[in-house]
């Protein structure tokens, strides 16, 4: 098997990095459609936001689709 050249390697890490996102902002989605709580990380703690409030992060860090 051939080394994956630099290159190559930054393109399957943005292609990854990508399709991550993409994936969280699905399940994101889902909660809220759902009516379901979600917890994240914000300034140091866990922040548990209600179905209501995961629109306002949404706004806030949209993904882009490639």
């Amino acid at each position: 098997m051939e080394p994956i050249k630099m290159n190559q390697h930054k393109e399957l890490s943005s292609q990854i990095d990508a399709g991550v996102k993409a994936a969280v902002q699905e399940a994101i989605e889902k909660h809220r459609q759902l009516g379901q709580s979600i917890s994240i990380w914000r300034d140091g703690k866990v922040v548990t936001l209600t179905a209501e409030q995961i629109s306002q992060i949404q706004v806030k860090a949209p993904v882009s689709k490639n």
